[in-house]
């Protein structure tokens, strides 16, 4: 059973330990005979290096904290716990609430906030909020490992408007025979996508030989252009010196799958003619043969290019570009659905941590921060190289900014890290109605998302800097 699962059957069938942490002993002991009469088992201690060493030995489910305590306070106990323990579920208790120190907790971690005197009955209530929280989170990240380790080669992730839409797009297309062309940055994920296409047309894969699931994948600019026709096509035997037998090429060894061709806008334009034919009458003619050859392959391509330009600039043909854009799919940049982000560092994370067979729970606030600022200009593959190295470099169980590339943290260090709250919700607020508006060209669109009125968000941005002609944050 994996540790997550094992997480998980504790919190639904065991009673939840709580660890208190007070330095007066009157409010351990109330808390203490409370929380026992309440079903959970109760461990205290009266300082933050005494609560340490117990969440070192021992698994909690959650923590009550008092903010201020002797030697190490609440905030950094709270930081040191997210570093052995990140699991686990915090509540910060104080006599001295301010607005500073709410925030202040909140950021490093906690999950909520109680002033004293504490409420008994409220307290109770929060406690089993939280852990209900804590449950359904374990359960949803439990059942998404299950999925990645079941689909591990054709998950799409993301959950914002532009991703939607495209896998909206790209189901819709995958049960047919049609030509797709995949276009985005260099790596958004297109060859991901095209596999997506063709397991929604082959649901029940085989991997067999001669199986209609077969997807071969070849890159057209990552092979020299005199080989290229071979490979695609195949040749005959004696077609030229060291040709000692036929030789099938990618379309023949597909069969009835699908053949991805990525980068096509590398194809050399005697190839674009062959390929046209392989469309039209799904005919090839191997390098030495005299007699054309039927095929059935489905083909997906794939260009970061934009082909009508090199239609116009007579690098591409015009016919075989009408041909392969029967139906296009753009995939988005990441810098556009930034709100897909979280998702993706949990799965990249967690992915490669299992290659390395090392224990990551996740990434911090700071670094997460930090993830979410960057522009991305490589997209989810310099993502994706992003946490790799810090997998490969950090002891875990958190990824920190200093486990990040140098290059990230300083050139957005001052957005990540401003002391002024005013300024910072500013920022923010300011990201925000961006992302917004990027995602909705019509305002009122926008206004409604946004829920407030127009007049509002046109105020807003004139206050905020958001010119009227937009562009992407962050880039």
């Amino acid at each position: 059973m994996t540790e997550l699962k094992k997480n998980l059957s504790s919190l639904k069938d065991s009673l939840p330990n709580i660890l208190v942490i007070d330095d007066e002993p009157l409010i351990r002991e109330t808390l203490t005979e409370f929380l026992n009469q309440e079903g959970f088992k109760v461990i205290c201690a009266s300082s933050g290096e005494e609560g340490i060493k117990l969440a070192t030995s021992t698994r909690f489910e959650l923590c009550l904290c008092d903010l201020q305590l002797p030697g190490m306070d609440g905030i950094a106990f709270l930081q040191e716990l997210q570093r052995i323990s990140p699991e686990v579920f915090v509540v910060m208790i104080t006599a001295y609430a301010t607005v500073e120190n709410a925030v202040e907790a909140f950021k490093r971690g906690a999950q909520d906030y109680l002033i004293k005197p504490v409420i008994l009955a409220e307290l109770s209530e929060k406690i089993k909020r939280l852990l209900e929280q804590k449950r359904l989170a374990l359960e949803n990240q439990w059942l998404r490992k299950e999925l990645n380790r079941i689909y591990p080669e054709t998950k799409l992730i993301g959950k914002s408007q532009a991703m939607r839409q495209t896998i909206e797009l790209a189901n819709k297309v995958a049960p047919t025979r049609s030509t797709v062309l995949l276009t985005g940055e260099s790596g958004t994920g297109k060859e991901l996508l095209a596999r997506v296409i063709h397991d929604g047309a082959n649901p029940a894969s085989t991997n067999l030989k001669d199986s209609p699931s077969r997807f071969l994948a070849m890159n057209c600019a990552a092979i020299p252009h005199d080989l290229l026709e071979n490979q695609l096509f195949g040749h005959k035997k004696g077609a030229f010196t060291g040709a000692d037998k036929d030789q099938n090429g990618v379309f023949m060894h597909a069969g009835k799958g699908t053949v991805f061709l990525d980068e096509i806008a590398e194809l050399p334009l005697a190839t674009q003619a062959k390929l046209l034919r392989a469309i039209e009458l799904k005919e090839i003619l191997p390098v030495g043969a005299n007699e054309p050859i039927t095929v059935e392959a489905r083909i997906l391509a794939a260009t970061n290019k934009d082909l009508q330009k090199e239609v116009e600039s007579g690098r591409f043909r015009e016919d075989l570009y009408y041909r392969l854009n029967v139906v296009a799919i753009t995939i988005p940049p990441l810098r556009n659905r930034m709100e897909d982000i979280p998702e993706l560092v949990e799965y990249l994370l967690d992915k490669h941590a299992k290659a390395m067979g090392k224990r990551f729970t996740g990434v911090n606030h700071e670094a997460m921060q930090i993830l979410m600022a960057c522009p991305w200009k490589g997209n989810v593959r310099e993502l994706e190289n992003v946490l790799q190295r810090a997998v490969i470099l950090s002891d875990g169980p958190l990824i920190t900014p200093t486990d990040l590339p140098p290059g990230l943290a300083p050139a957005i260090g001052e957005f990540v890290l401003i002391d002024g709250l005013d300024e910072a919700v500013k920022r923010f607020e300011k990201t925000h109605i961006e992302l917004i508006l990027n995602q909705n060209s019509d305002k009122r669109e926008a206004a409604k998302k946004l829920k407030i009125a127009l007049s509002s968000l046109y105020r807003r941005m004139t206050e905020l800097g958001i010119a009227t002609g937009l562009t992407i944050p962050f880039a």
